[in-house]
């Protein structure tokens, strides 16, 4: 049950956060920033060369701004932007003036590139006027295009890919891009006269970020609440429905030394639909897909009491994602879609996401996988249901459901034939995206489920220039349970604040900023005994070279609730209840993205539950461009234990080789040495875009034994896809 204590805190947040929403104000820059947007007839080339009457007439968007490093005064590598549009396209033109001479900086041609790795220029757009949710489109110098969605006012998801047109001509003193970005992409209102939009620049040789529409420098360059205001000459239309096909077929063939199986091979087919049913609202069908194009999980030295967190990497369940993957917190996700799929087949599912009316949104997710070895079918579905209130804040309803739909029989299997989460959360932000946070109520259901099969967490934060701080608190209870979400542990009660400011000194060639930060962790049991804490100082300069460099004192205490190895090496095992304090310290450095050769290196050095560690961690890479770069990221974790415990010396070395031949053609190679599980593992991706969003995809991947390098497994796969409008 949820203490008084614990209670009373969580409701002197929630009344916080409450307050809060009243001191919400209309956008900052919406009535000050605004630029008109007029039909045309007549046809537009995308050619990079802006010639066409349209753009002579056109409205248009200069004297930008710098964003950083500093947000004063006018922007020195200056902007100017023109937009139309006609019945299928918003067309986008932009001359992006280079006052530096020199080569501009480009990592590669790929699609999606690094923002802060190449000169390029982008367009954000509030299509709902929500200050949250909205769409990026951007195009490096050397033409590489970058698409995706924004979540949460300013947090950006560029695996959302679709068809448009875009085109880049250089010249000494500037390059143009002119871009045409199709409506039937575009998820909107029919009938709005208004949306909201800002213009973004980086040009790395005089190390400046700008915008149109100002933006404080402490928010990225994607901030919703800070666009202008886009006004139409008439009221958008509504878009019919709109279908589109994307099949697919696979060759693959595994050899599994390991198993002692014989080279299998296999034939697969399926396809994804997209629907869109109106302006804004869509339905995303799945049959029988294939992930086997998806990258590898990037290893991880697991050092941690807890499950690691891998990302998704899954196209389907990334689109359009954020209702369903930003549910809970960090240490409390009801739905994580890695649960669905992984180790058995997908055999088919959808998706149903949008608004309805100007303040509704949902969402709903059912997908349906089969049996494999001991894991048998299941379903699993997720419904939300999203009201928006007051400027930029929410609440949100939802539940989660997974359901094993093979039969018990014959079966070994034991558990619960279902497990429900429901619940209920508040996200507020102010306009000017100042004050965050959001609290939550979630209840599992299942089979033999107790009181506190429930979780708690609330969480405020401020952020200004000069100062950054928060507090977060969780209960999680010891039945809670979310078999398709993602828990790192049970049982507990945190608190977490925390503590940052900066200075920036006039007049320095060197620092843009520098200044202290703290932060502090408790973990208690049910019964309140302190079983975790964890305390930070440190110390942050930034250079105006945008490199940074960051120093920190460690202290932390641990009560073993579970016997555990320090080192992950099925060792002796420290035993539950022992207790043990440690310092450390560390430092990090991380050098000028902008140069052709770049790297980030981290080391620390102090106590180690009943022994001692020092380790370093680096990512370096060299840029070949814009034909691609050489990459190497490295751990190495020296832990030192009295005997009978397992002292080990871990390694994980990651060499990487991306190469884009051209903008629709690309090889990457990566490999992966862990000692810590011994295996060195080997993916190869071959990737040819011969049509728009449409892939000849060909992989290899192997793993092999650290000691010896013998073979354990290998596979070769040819992907095929293509997209029907």
């Amino acid at each position: 049950m949820l203490s008084s204590k614990r209670f009373l805190l969580l409701t002197i947040l929630l009344l916080s956060g409450g307050i809060m929403l009243y001191s919400q104000e209309k956008a900052v820059n919406r009535d000050k920033y605004r630029m008109n947007i007029s039909h045309t007839s007549e046809a537009m080339r995308i050619d990079g060369v802006l010639d066409e009457k349209p753009w002579q007439v056109s409205d248009t968007a200069y004297n930008f701004v710098p964003v950083t490093p500093v947000d004063t005064g006018l922007a020195i590598a200056q902007t100017l932007v023109v937009i139309t549009y006609d019945k299928s396209n918003i067309y986008v033109g932009a001359v992006c003036y280079d006052p530096s001479p020199g080569k501009r900086p480009v990592e590669s041609l790929r699609r999606d590139f690094e923002f802060g790795k190449n000169d390029n220029f982008r367009i954000h757009i509030d299509t709902y006027n929500n200050q949250t949710n909205g769409f990026v489109f951007g195009v490096s110098a050397a033409g590489a295009q970058c698409d995706g969605v924004i979540n949460n006012g300013n947090q950006s998801s560029f695996t959302w890919d679709i068809k448009w047109k875009s085109a880049v001509k250089s010249y000494s003193d500037r390059w143009v891009a002119e871009m045409a970005i199709p409506f039937r992409s575009l998820r909107y209102m029919e009938g709005e006269k208004e949306w909201g939009v800002n213009f973004g620049r980086l040009d790395l040789k005089t190390n400046e970020k700008s915008a149109w529409a100002p933006v404080p420098r402490q928010f990225p360059h994607n901030s919703l609440p800070h666009t202008g205001t886009l006004m139409w000459d008439k009221p958008l239309d509504k878009a019919g429905l709109r279908l589109s096909v994307i099949p697919y077929a696979t060759s693959t063939v595994i050899k599994n030394r390991e198993a002692g199986e014989s080279a299998k091979w296999k034939w697969n087919a399926g396809f994804d639909t997209k629907m869109i049913l109106s302006t804004s609202m869509n339905l995303d069908l799945t049959v029988n897909p294939d992930y086997s194009q998806v990258e590898e999980d990037r290893q991880q030295t697991n050092l941690d009491r807890f499950e690691l967190f891998y990302p998704e990497r899954r196209q389907f369940f990334l689109e359009n994602s954020d209702l369903f993957a930003n549910l809970g917190s960090s240490q409390a996700r009801p739905f994580f879609s890695r649960r669905i799929g992984l180790n058995v087949p997908v055999n088919f599912g959808g998706r149903l996401t949008g608004r309805i009316g100007d303040k509704w949104r949902i969402g709903i997710m059912d997908m349906q996988t089969g049996s494999k070895g001991e894991t048998l079918s299941g379903n699993y579905a997720v419904a939300v249901l999203q009201r928006e209130i007051f400027s930029r804040s929410s609440i949100v309803g939802f539940l989660v459901n997974k359901d094993i739909t093979a039969s018990y029989e014959d079966s070994a299997f034991t558990a619960p034939r279902y497990n429900r989460v429901a619940g209920v959360e508040y996200n507020f932000a102010t306009s000017d995206n100042k004050w965050q946070g959001k609290v939550f109520y979630h209840q599992s259901f299942y089979p033999g489920a107790k009181m506190d099969a429930a979780a708690v967490s609330g969480n405020i934060s401020y952020s200004s220039q000069y100062l950054k701080t928060g507090i977060e608190q969780s209960w999680i209870g010891s039945d809670y349970i979310a078999e398709a979400g993602y828990i790192r542990r049970t049982g507990f009660y945190d608190i977490k604040p925390s503590f940052s400011y900066l200075f920036y000194p006039s007049g320095s060639k060197k620092i843009i900023s520098h200044g202290p930060g703290a932060q502090f962790n408790a973990i208690f049991n049910p019964e309140f005994n302190l079983m975790d804490r964890e305390t930070q100082l440190s110390y942050s300069i930034n250079y105006q070279n945008k490199s940074q460099l960051s120093v920190r004192a460690e202290e932390q205490f641990v009560k073993l609730r579970r016997d555990f190895d320090p080192t992950n090496t099925e060792g002796e095992k420290l035993a539950a209840g022992e207790q043990f304090n440690w310092k450390s310290v560390r430092a990090e450095y991380t050098s000028d993205a902008r140069r052709l050769f770049n790297y980030s290196l981290n080391s620390g050095i102090g106590g180690y539950y009943n022994g001692n560690l020092w380790n370093i961690n680096g990512l370096m890479n060299y840029r070949i461009q814009p034909y691609g770069s050489l990459g190497m990221t490295m751990s190495y974790n020296n832990i030192s234990l009295p005997k009978p415990y397992n002292s080990a010396k871990l390694v994980l070395v990651g060499p990487t080789l991306d190469i884009t031949f051209t903008d629709k053609v690309f090889l990457t190679t990566f490999v992966q040495y862990n000692n810590q599980i011994d295996n060195l593992n080997t993916n190869i991706r071959f990737q040819w875009r011969f049509a728009p969003v449409s892939d000849l995809f060909i992989v290899y991947t192997g793993n092999s034994y650290t000691e010896n390098f013998a073979n354990k497994n290998r596979g070769l796969v040819i992907k095929l896809s293509y997209w029907f409008n």
